[in-house]
């Protein structure tokens, strides 16, 4: 017969013993193609393994840089912010002053205004005194001053001649004319409501549109007539003129 050759089966032993006095020694029989499929599996774990922590620390890296571009881009953003405060606090401070300085202007603008309105006040009601008959009709002293009628009243003053017969309050002339009791008459209007009459013998010195004023000559009283008539109307009223005439002396 012929010799029939077998392959030899090589087998690995592994020993597991301990340190222990009594301890046994357990032996596993592991056969070639299996330690060589455990060394493989065993390299494509480290292999896995290594490949997983470098992958791993790319990724870490990718998220620390991106952690990194997020807190540069927070932090430029804050900076940006605080800048834009900065400016906002600098022109809110700016538009306060302006403000102050504004209301300051108008107070002064005010003052200057409330002067200028009390000045006209005053320059108003100098104007109207001015246009209000209160003078007295001669430039001299009366020897006598009496009031005659009742619907019409009229001041009679006796002077003596030369003294002047004058406009009582600035106005214009409105009419002369001749007058039965007393030569000639001359009206005057003072454009408040206010008209004065003046009558006497002498020629008048006014003619109608003639502007005068408080002291301005509308008679002389001459010899022949020293008798002087002055009247008041006040809106188409007359009125005493010893109501109105303010007698100084």
């Amino acid at each position: 017969m012929e010799e029939k050759h077998q392959k030899r089966r090589t087998n690995h032993v592994i020993i597991v013993t301990s340190d222990a006095v009594d301890a046994n020694v357990r032996q596993f029989k592991i056969r070639t193609w299996v330690l060589g499929l455990i060394v493989i599996v065993l390299f494509a774990a480290f292999g896995a393994l290594l490949g997983f922590l470098f992958y791993e620390e790319r990724i870490w890296q990718a998220a620390i840089d991106k952690s990194n571009q997020q807190l540069r881009a927070m932090t430029e953003l804050a900076n940006e912010n605080a800048k834009v405060k900065t400016q906002m606090e600098a022109r809110e401070l700016e538009l306060k002053e302006q403000i102050q300085n504004l209301e300051n202007e108008v107070q002064v603008l005010s003052a200057t205004l409330n002067e200028k309105i009390e000045n006209e006040k005053k320059l108003t009601e100098e104007i109207e005194s001015i246009s209000l008959p209160t003078g007295f009709p001669i430039n001299g002293s009366a020897t006598d001053v009496v009031t005659e009628g009742v619907d019409r009243p009229v001041a009679k003053i006796t002077a003596t001649p030369g003294t002047m017969v004058v406009a009582t309050a600035k106005g214009t002339v409105i009419d002369v004319k001749d007058d039965v009791l007393y030569g000639h008459n001359v009206w005057v209007d003072h454009g408040n409501g206010y008209v004065t009459i003046y009558r006497n013998q002498g020629d008048p010195f006014v003619k109608i549109g003639d502007e005068v004023y408080q002291g301005t000559t509308i008679f002389m009283i001459e010899p022949i007539g020293t008798s002087v008539g002055y009247q008041i109307m006040h809106d188409g009223s007359y009125v005493n003129p010893l109501d109105v005439i303010e007698i100084k002396g």
